[in-house]
């Protein structure tokens, strides 16, 4: 017989368990409530990686450019 299965649980144990479980509920609310933000702005979340290959001018390059440096 497994006394593992059996024991009861430790208070600790329990506090850990439930511990992480308030985290990932937190982790779900916190991103239900950010994708509707970014839904009322148009937005996408999470944001999307511009496909692979893509130049962009990195952001002093067009910044010197503007000011005709």
């Amino acid at each position: 017989m497994n006394t593992e299965r059996t024991r009861p649980r430790s208070l600790r144990e329990i506090e850990l368990e439930v511990e992480a479980e308030g985290r990932e509920w937190t982790r779900q609310r916190l991103q239900q409530r950010l994708q509707e933000a970014a839904d009322r702005h148009g937005g996408v979340f999470p944001p999307q990686r511009p496909a692979a290959g893509a130049s962009a001018h990195p952001p002093d390059a067009t910044a010197h450019r503007r000011r005709g440096d």
